[in-house]
């Protein structure tokens, strides 16, 4: 006999965490979204909290069978995962996550963990929020969610041991995609460093600054962004594109807006760079000729070609150490925001023109070989992922159906 119940009917406990108070060393232990991916929690990421200045009751501290649930933002709304384990420690969650305690009357733990797996993809789906803010609140989570189960412990048990068998050895494979895409990381930054790093590129030097106009938008007003008309890009976007080439954007300025921008001050060429500077440094974005965007203020530098220099060389240079390196300021700490400025006074290695096109084209044989495999890598990550979500469809819904 199968079971059907809102969240709020099948559980003790739905809340968010607290706001904390944050402190480097002592206090309580405190898990935050990062902590919260692959149904899994990394209590290496956790922060501290100072109790003395703001207590937590007693509810709060999460225990063995509660299910976490990641209640804002793009990309990590609705990530779940289960307290399989008692914590070595008391341990409570900032606010952004939700505690979900099943009823022990109801529920083997471990049973209630996949019956919120099965439920991830809706809670995702679920976002509330505009202007890329989401948010899911406490009242829909409770009322709008849906929990199936069988009535016998036993049957439950069974179901957990046969997910859990499923999952491990599925995992196992996973893990080797894993490793296969570290080992691909790891030739390709390799490859970069022995690329910039030979008696070619070294022989002479430019700063960069003398090779491109570094600027960066001007600055365009949140009331000025738009729900439709010309792309406006931040960093994140400058990301994706810098990843696929394509992205999918939901902030715009108007045409207007755009063509005085475009007529004042420039915008965008094909064959201009675009370098994010503030949070993930680095990524670049080389302009198509059919591309036709203007991008956010400091979070995106903007280099401009004055001189002969193969724009290609330049964005694998950027991809290499002998960029990375340069962002050291001690003791093997980097800077967190590029600047106009110390881009300027980097150096450039600045070989011919021929040797520059040269390295250009053999790191662009390799790295397409590499892309070739990258992708089988995720492909297979993506089936064993579509696999697990199979099992748990058959065990958990066919049933209850």
């Amino acid at each position: 006999m199968w079971a059907k119940l809102v969240l709020d009917d099948a559980c003790d406990l739905i809340t968010r965490g607290i706001s904390p108070k944050y402190l480097e060393t002592g206090g309580i232990r405190v898990l935050n979204q990062k902590c919260i991916r692959n149904h899994s929690i990394d209590y290496g990421l956790a922060r501290r909290h100072d109790i003395s200045k703001k207590g937590i009751k007693e509810e709060r501290y999460i225990q063995k069978g509660d299910v976490l649930i990641n209640s804002t933002g793009h990309g990590t709304l609705g990530r779940v995962a289960q307290v399989r384990h008692a914590p070595d420690e008391p341990t409570t969650v900032d606010s952004h996550v939700t505690i979900v305690r099943p009823k022990p009357e109801l529920f083997y733990l471990d049973y209630f963990g996949y019956a919120a797996i099965f439920i991830e993809d809706a809670i995702k789906d679920a976002g509330q929020g505009t202007s890329g803010q989401t948010e899911l609140s406490k009242t829909k989570l409770k009322e709008e969610f849906f929990v199936n189960f069988p009535s016998g412990f036993d049957e439950q048990q069974r179901i957990v041991a046969k997910l859990d068998a499923a999952f491990a050895e599925i995992d196992v494979a996973i893990e080797a995609a894993v490793t296969k895409e570290t080992e691909v990381q790891k030739l390709k930054a390799s490859l970069l460093s022995s690329s910039f790093s030979g008696a070619a590129v070294m022989c002479k030097k430019a700063k960069l600054g003398d090779l491109f106009k570094i600027g960066s938008s001007k600055r365009v007003l949140k009331a000025e962004w738009k729900d439709s008309g010309v792309p406006f890009y931040r960093g994140r976007e400058i990301t994706t594109l810098s990843k696929t080439g394509n992205v999918n954007n939901d902030l715009f300025i108007s045409e207007e807006h755009f063509s005085e921008l475009k007529s004042k001050h420039g915008v965008p060429q094909e064959g201009d760079l675009l370098v994010t500077a503030i949070g993930t440094i680095g990524n670049t974005y080389i302009v198509r000729e059919q591309d036709r965007f203007y991008f956010k203020d400091a979070s995106v530098l903007w280099l401009q070609k004055i001189s002969s220099v193969d724009i290609r060389f330049v964005d694998y240079w950027f991809k290499s150490s002998s960029f990375f390196e340069q962002l050291e300021v001690g003791n093997g700490a980097t800077v967190d925001t590029l600047s106009i400025s110390k881009l300027n006074v980097m150096d450039f290695p600045l070989p011919p023109l021929s040797e520059q096109q040269r390295i250009v084209a053999k790191l662009d044989a390799i790295f397409n070989e590499l892309v070739d495999s990258n992708e089988a890598i995720e492909q297979s990550k993506t089936n064993y992922q579509a696999l697990k979500s199979a099992i748990l469809t058959q065990e958990l819904q066919s049933e209850a159906e």
